[in-house]
């Protein structure tokens, strides 16, 4: 049985003439990194990093009942997202456990883009379009009608400004709005998944090595480099941000991942998992099952994902994500622990290394904050 062949983005010469170290991500040729992933990771918290994003799975609902449907199908109340804004939600089973964590974007009154991750793409298009039933709305698979390019960092909004005559200033954070960038008509949107201030510029596969040639130029006087998903990876761990497989899946409800924020049952429509959700909360509530904590290592030796937390010889816990922390200069791990030892703070905890003990700090997420 042969396997099918790696998807390549439209920057993939553009990686290829860089030199970059490329890897398989979710059936996608990805650059892992072009260098030093630590000059890329400290490029982005201190000047700007510039990222090919287009393996992320763009998916469009339009409609006289796109909002109802997405109320319908997801657990936020997106027909309260005003046009122009994005929304962090989830898109769960009827038992709870989540698909997929998503952003919608409401481009017109009728018109939402949701993007997924690349992983789940397929899985999310395929749920809403069997959620659609019943309602007068579209959903189309436009993973090929994009590109997705990510300027991040402190030098971002002075680069991307200098390319564009939209209102920059005016963007709030989860907000996107169309315009051109370097004469490239795009959707600018203000978001990231780097704890840093940023944009996400989605646009035409045919205009986007334009664009980052012209990044690349405008960003070339702030120190912008190009940056592959090593980075993006210790980036993301850093400011505390939950990846799809390692803190979220199938056998997670949100109010699991700490995230019960997200579900909205005050919107009046019945959503897919309502009912599983709410016991899950009340569960959380009178019973807190493992808590998402922070770990910070006391030693040199470097937590992975599967590894067992651990304290006064007895498992407590697994480490869902872990990597050296070049802004801390320590290694770190997000880790699901029993609510007991959840505490920032509490004593005797470690990280069973290759059969080692290893001390680790309990900490509250996030690792890293940036200063506004």
């Amino acid at each position: 049985m042969t396997s099918s062949p790696l998807r390549r983005t439209a920057l993939d010469a553009v990686h290829r003439a860089l030199g970059a170290t490329m890897t398989d991500f979710a059936g996608w040729d990805m650059p892992l990194r072009y260098g030093s992933e630590r000059d890329e990771h400290l490029a982005v918290r201190t000047r700007a990093g510039l990222f090919d994003l287009s393996h992320m799975g763009e998916i469009t609902v339009t409609g006289p009942q796109a909002a109802a449907l997405l109320d319908h199908a997801l657990v936020g109340d997106i027909g309260a997202v005003k046009t122009g804004r994005a929304r962090y939600t989830m898109i769960c089973r009827e038992d709870g456990g989540i698909l997929d964590d998503l952003i919608v974007y409401r481009l017109h009154e009728t018109d939402y883009m949701i993007v997924a991750n690349a992983s789940n793409a397929q899985v999310v298009l395929d749920a809403l379009v069997e959620r659609s039933a019943g309602f007068d709305a579209e959903v189309r698979d436009d993973r090929d009608a994009y590109a997705l390019l990510a300027v991040q960092g402190p030098e971002s909004p002075a680069i991307v400004k200098s390319l564009t005559d939209a209102d920059l200033d005016g963007l709030k954070y989860y907000a996107g709005l169309p315009g051109t960038v370097a004469g490239v008509p795009a959707l600018i949107a203000r978001t990231g998944y780097t704890g840093e201030d940023g944009f996400e510029l989605f646009v035409a596969p045919a205009d986007a090595e334009q664009l980052w040639q012209a990044l690349t130029e405008a960003g070339s006087a702030a120190g912008l480099v190009p940056c592959g998903l090593s980075c993006r990876d210790t980036l993301r761990l850093e400011a505390g941000m939950p990846l799809y497989g390692h803190e979220l899946s199938t056998e997670l409800t949100p109010f699991d991942a700490g995230l019960g924020r997200v579900v909205k049952f005050g919107k009046e429509a019945d959503f897919v998992g309502r009912a599983a959700l709410a016991e899950a909360a009340a569960r959380a509530e009178q019973n807190p099952p493992r808590v998402l904590v922070g770990l910070v290592a006391e030693g040199r030796r470097v937590p992975r994902a599967g590894y067992a937390v651990v304290a006064d010889g007895q498992v407590i816990g697994e480490v869902t994500s872990g990597a050296p922390s070049p802004t801390l200069g320590r290694p770190i791990a997000m880790a699901y622990v029993d609510a007991a030892h959840a505490a920032p703070g509490t004593p005797g905890v470690g990280v069973d290394i290759r059969g080692s003990h290893e001390p680790y700090e309990v900490v509250a997420l996030p690792f890293y904050r940036r200063q506004k």
